[in-house]
């Protein structure tokens, strides 16, 4: 009992660095996609070094799956710029809580990929929490709404690689799928810096502070944080972990208030549109899981 207690404080630490990710895009001051190159280059490198150690599998064999992979990594560089363009240009808890929408996305697009069934009652979570962001962009500024949109399109670009990364890992090892995705990402942003001018030696212009926060956002909050979560799945199950992570909004907004004094930049019906989303992510959560559990018994009785 005592161990599965441990595995519950690692599940909320890995969370909380997650929270802080958000953070870390307004405390690490340079350029969006400088960061994003940095992240990726980290995560890559520290993951490289950790699943050899843990002799995981590296390679995908299959030439059409590691296409896929491809494209996927893609979308994946394409989600942390949108992620933190939305954080640069308003607040770390507008930025986290527009990601929180993501499992929302993924119940409209599981049906596509999975060929699953489309819920009405997923459906009326979405527009609740359409309600909620109403309340949340009460009051914005143009940059704000630009905000708001990267924000969105950074939680609908992460249903898209989930979703897919879900199908692929009916083939391929999570942790291989990461790796790749990394690798490919790193590749695609370097492109894009070399075509925006920026791939220079300006890249390395960063303050040793910068660089301890690369460092930790690399190797902690991707790294460390992806393989932990592997493990913890497998001793608390899929749904302790996915219900848990919808935490992740609370720990940065808690997080945003004494770091980066966001209380005073945000007014009341921030609050009240942030709780209303929170709490319909939650929700949906608990009704896909018992969604599930109610398909697994028909399945049994078959």
């Amino acid at each position: 009992m005592f161990q599965k207690f441990r595995y519950h404080i690692l599940l909320h630490l890995i969370i909380f660095m997650w929270g802080f990710t958000g953070i870390l895009g307004k405390l690490i001051r340079i350029d969006t996609q400088y960061l994003v190159w940095h992240r990726i280059l980290i995560a890559f490198l520290s993951l490289l070094i950790g699943l050899y150690l843990l002799k995981m599998p590296m390679r995908i064999r299959n030439t059409k799956a590691l296409l896929k992979v491809f494209g996927v990594g893609i979308i994946v560089a394409l989600h942390w710029i949108s992620f933190y363009t939305s954080i640069k240009l308003s607040t770390a808890s507008l930025g986290i809580l527009c990601l929180s929408t993501t499992t929302l996305h993924v119940t409209w697009l599981e049906p596509l990929v999975f060929k699953k069934r489309f819920s009405p009652v997923e459906f009326i979570f979405g527009l609740l929490v359409i309600f909620g962001i109403y309340f949340v962009s009460d009051n914005f500024n143009e940059k704000q709404f630009l905000a708001l949109a990267a924000g969105l399109s950074a939680a609908l670009l992460a249903a898209l690689f989930s979703v897919f990364n879900a199908k692929l890992a009916e083939e391929i090892p999570p942790s291989t799928i990461t790796l790749h995705e990394m690798g490919i990402g790193l590749v695609f942003i370097s492109g894009m810096l070399f075509y925006n001018g920026k791939l220079n030696t300006g890249l390395f212009q960063i303050t040793w502070s910068d660089f301890g926060w690369l460092l930790f956002l690399g190797v902690c909050c991707t790294s460390f944080a992806f393989i932990a979560t592997i493990e913890v799945m497998k001793r608390l199950g899929a749904f302790t972990v996915s219900l848990s992570i919808n935490l992740e909004p609370v720990y940065t907004i808690l997080l945003a208030i004494p770091v980066l004094h966001e209380d005073e930049l945000l007014n009341g019906n921030f609050y009240a549109g942030s709780a209303m989303i929170i709490l319909v992510v939650i929700a949906n959560a608990i009704y896909k899981a018992k969604q599930r559990s109610r398909e697994l018994k028909k399945e049994m009785m078959v």
